[in-house]
């Protein structure tokens, strides 16, 4: 049954009248008219959370702003409780927004990290707003340090992020009918980290619904162990050992970034994933050894092949100090092969996290700019591929 609540008026309080939408499969929804649906005025309204895009984007990035439009925030059937947004205490939490000078376009993302379904606000929606698109994002039905509590099974919480895509671009497609009329003629991915593993997936296994995407360092999930619980360990066991850590794959010329990197993410990073594919596990992280404890069943049903069906741009940092290149888009990119729609930018420079950037300014490249550029060759590609819609 679909319900459209009213919450409390300091709780996603409408700017202006809004038209009665229904989100199909949404248990519960609240639609507002906005004067402005980038986070300059969303920010002001409560209709983001600075707190899910903190440290993603450097703070000398300036955004466009003024884009009067509908959100829609609400929550699909779940039973996951890890996602508190809104006071609702429910996963599978979305957020969908619509301009009201619409581009014929919508843009679907997944966050990065374990973040809440605000986290691509400052550094996807923003400009994809500015130029017409509607947008929607999901949490991926599982947020937080907990994430891995979510299912019965290893693997059962991440197959879920790639289950909750698929239904909110279904869902998106059809509000987006009943907004302006017509289907969008131009469905596109886009995500960061975690949110550029769902881009992947997409592509290789729902890719009719997609018209292309646009990958900034997504998670690599391969059972030959190109991934993090392969990877992260060596390096854990290594440093402070420069030779070590490199041949663990992290770059050269990238040491200045691992003791930061290894106090806040390594071994967070191993726990997490060590629980949740590999649950049975009771040593440290840094003694956690991918191929003699073989969670090859679990990783296989999350596993990306680069059989991809659509256009997929995929950008990386070169210091890239969480998720190093040479372990990741690199190998990606030769799984996709010659013959497939994909083109590949190493970003000399770019680091996983932009807000670093303004801690080294002087040795540390955004990635911002890079993926909008990519967003526009994006665009441009697909515009060449296939005739525009109806």
């Amino acid at each position: 049954m679909l319900l459209a609540l009213t919450l409390a008026a300091s709780l996603l309080t409408p700017v202006q009248p809004a038209p009665d939408l229904t989100v199909p499969g949404a248990e519960r929804t609240v639609t507002a008219g906005l004067d402005d649906l980038t986070t300059a005025g969303t920010t002001r309204t409560g209709h983001t959370d600075p707190a899910d895009w903190a440290g993603l984007h450097s703070s000398r990035t300036v955004n466009p702003t003024g884009v009067p439009g509908i959100q829609i925030d609400g929550y699909f059937p779940d039973t996951s409780t890890t996602n508190a947004t809104h006071g609702w205490n429910h996963d599978s939490q979305f957020v969908i927004r619509l301009p009201e000078k619409w581009n014929g376009g919508l843009v679907v993302t997944g966050t990065p990290g374990n973040r809440e379904q605000y986290a691509n606000d400052f550094t996807i929606a923003d400009w994809v707003l500015s130029k017409g698109y509607a947008f929607a994002a999901t949490d991926k039905g599982n947020t937080g340090l907990n994430f891995h509590t979510d299912g019965l099974l290893p693997g059962d919480a991440i197959a879920e992020w790639n289950h909750r895509v698929t239904q909110l671009t279904v869902a998106a497609k059809a509000v987006v009918r009943q907004r302006y009329g017509r289907q969008p003629r131009r469905t596109l991915l886009a995500g960061i980290s975690n949110g550029g593993y769902l881009v992947r997936w997409q592509l290789e296994n729902r890719g009719r619904l997609y018209d292309g995407g646009v990958d900034w360092e997504g998670t690599l999930w391969r059972v030959q162990g190109d991934n993090l619980l392969d990877f992260l360990p060596k390096a854990l066991k290594a440093y402070p050992d420069p030779a070590g850590v490199r041949a663990a794959g992290f770059a050269e010329g990238s040491e200045f970034l691992w003791p930061f990197h290894r106090q806040y993410y390594w071994e967070l990073t191993t726990q997490l994933y060590q629980k949740e594919l590999d649950p049975s596990y009771q040593g440290t992280a840094a003694d956690y050894d991918y191929h003699a404890r073989r969670p090859y069943a679990a990783v296989a049903r999350i596993a990306l092949t680069g059989r991809i069906t659509k256009p997929l741009i995929t950008l990386h940092g070169t210091l890239d100090s969480l998720l190093p290149i040479s372990r990741d888009s690199d190998v990606y990119a030769r799984m996709v092969g010659p013959y497939r729609p994909f083109r590949y930018h190493r970003v000399e420079g770019g680091n996983h996290l932009d807000g670093l950037v303004d801690t080294h300014p002087d040795t540390l490249k955004p990635m911002l700019p890079a993926f909008r550029d990519s967003f526009a060759e994006l665009e441009e590609w697909v515009s060449r591929r296939a005739p525009a819609g109806p």
